[in-house]
């Protein structure tokens, strides 16, 4: 699908949900109050070395709240500036498959009912997740509702899996790819440039293996240093690299240009809490990152996908 534009050259978020539904569509983060196998000692513990007590929530609502309080929040918020558009109800915060089937099905049916301006799902979970049941819970939803499920990768490197404790295999992952496009579910995977065990290529050498996957979407993050996180601690402690923003930007580019045209872009850079970040600071200027993205792509004369076809 290519919804490439003067003004991007690339497939945005935006504009696919603007060729799909016809008008604007946000994504409400919700928090259903969801654990991680990572880090309650089913996988392992601690969890991932850059996620926060929010589990990668930073921005979902208070677990606290009922999902009706926390959809309402950000409604409320988004129809100032937008009065017409449709909303995507996202579990971010942790697991989102990770809790008995019962409590999973009630959560989502919940999620999609809250408004009749709500016109999809979107789940954010972990490939040792997801069993036959939850999958059939998918597989029903997605016949009821636009779903998406967001899988985290970060890298395929064993190294940086062993170094993030991330506590899958990337074997699991593909697997978890596989069983999901078996339903005819969408698949948005995220990845994360920086890790400073990580070189450039290695960081194209994830975006290579992607290309090889069946999936619909992807989001890439920069890596966040944030206190009150194990990266955090470790920097602190023992600094070391972190990506210059013109570092970033040529890494972003070059991963535009060998991932698959067909892939929509969720998202080309990532969100700290300001309080809570440690470096890299020029990052907390979002738009200035997307934005010099876009003029490196542009001066360039380059596009999504341009050297796709030599990475086959």
């Amino acid at each position: 699908m290519n919804l490439m534009t003067k003004e991007k050259p690339y497939n945005t978020l935006n504009a696919f949900y603007r060729d799909k539904f016809g008008k604007k569509v946000f994504k409400v983060s919700l928090n259903g109050n969801f654990t991680c196998p990572n880090l309650d000692g089913t996988k392992a513990t601690g969890g991932c070395v850059f996620c926060t007590e929010s589990g990668s929530g930073d921005f979902a609502g208070d677990k606290n709240d009922s999902l009706e309080t926390q959809f309402k929040q950000v409604k409320d918020m988004m129809s100032m500036k937008w009065k017409d558009a449709f909303y995507i109800a996202y579990f971010q915060a942790n697991t989102n498959t990770y809790g008995p089937i019962d409590k999973l099905r009630k959560l989502y049916y919940k999620a999609i009912s809250l408004d009749p301006n709500i016109v999809g799902l979107s789940i954010a979970t972990r490939c040792d997740a997801l069993d036959e049941e939850t999958y059939d819970l998918l597989s029903e939803l997605n016949d009821k509702t636009f779903l998406q499920v967001e899988l985290g990768l970060q890298s395929i490197h064993e190294k940086t899996s062993e170094f993030i404790n991330r506590a899958h295999s990337l074997e699991c992952f593909t697997i978890a790819v596989k069983e999901l496009r078996k339903r005819n579910i969408n698949v948005v995977i995220h990845i994360i440039n920086g890790f400073h065990i990580e070189t450039k290529e290695d960081m194209l050498e994830t975006v290579k293996f992607i290309n090889t996957l069946d999936i619909q979407g992807i989001k890439i993050h920069l890596l966040h240093i944030m206190k009150k996180t194990k990266l955090g601690h470790m920097y602190l402690n023992e600094p070391f690299k972190v990506l210059s923003l013109e570092e970033y930007v040529d890494i972003v580019v070059a991963q535009i240009e060998i991932l698959d045209p067909n892939t929509i872009i969720h998202r080309i850079t990532g969100d700290s809490p300001k309080e809570l970040l440690i470096e890299p600071k020029w990052s907390l200027k979002k738009f200035i990152v997307m934005n010099e993205i876009d003029k490196e792509l542009r001066k360039k004369d380059s596009y999504q996908g341009i050297k796709y076809k030599s990475e086959e």
